[in-house]
């Protein structure tokens, strides 16, 4: 899947748990718990595989993105704290609505900065197989992603680990293509 397809997938996904927790009438409390925990999952494995996969592939290839990058990681940086404060806090709290609507209002706009500012950049820089490959790359690094906030985790990776993420995804890319190709072969036998 393409890197940029995937993150606009996960960004759908949480504005549908963000519309329902709106919905959600004043006296729905364990809905709304249910719903804000859901919102905590998906919000922290996603900055984890933008920090330690996409963004480091993108300061890599796309020099011109370079400030929405770094823009990007403070704004993580402000979520990541909300959603630990969230996860924590009891939804019958007076301030645990006003608490996620600043969550939504902040998460609202990293999402309109990322798809108007940094994703054209980055579409307009990387190829199709370099977005293909990343978002393959970022595909399996959510499986393990952690889906509780680590406000205090690093948000960038290790020195070097930007080639190590485009290294795999070369081999990742070289496997697919194999394993394609022993399915046509296959194919070609039977038929």
């Amino acid at each position: 899947m393409d890197a940029i397809a995937l993150l606009r997938n996960d960004h759908r996904s949480v504005e549908r748990l963000f519309k329902q927790f709106e919905k959600a009438g004043p006296k729905a409390h364990k809905t709304r718990r249910q719903i804000a925990d859901k919102i905590v999952a998906e919000l922290s494995a996603h900055a984890v595989i933008e920090e330690q996969v996409f963004y480091p592939a993108v300061r890599e290839n796309v020099p011109d993105a370079e400030d929405d990058v770094l823009e990007g990681l403070e704004e993580h940086h402000v979520v990541k704290w909300t959603l630990s404060e969230v996860e924590s806090m009891d939804p019958e709290h007076e301030r645990f609505v006003p608490k996620m609507t600043v969550l939504m209002e902040s998460v609202r706009h990293h999402v309109e900065e990322e798809e108007g500012e940094m994703f054209p950049t980055v579409r307009e820089t990387m190829t199709r197989k370099q977005l293909a490959e990343l978002g393959d790359a970022m595909a399996n690094f959510k499986e393990i992603a952690p889906t509780k906030p680590h406000p205090r985790a690093p948000d960038q990776p290790p020195a070097g680990a930007a080639r190590a993420v485009a290294s795999t995804m070369k081999k990742a890319g070289a496997a697919k293509k194999k394993a394609s190709a022993v399915k046509r072969r296959a194919a070609a036998k039977k038929g």
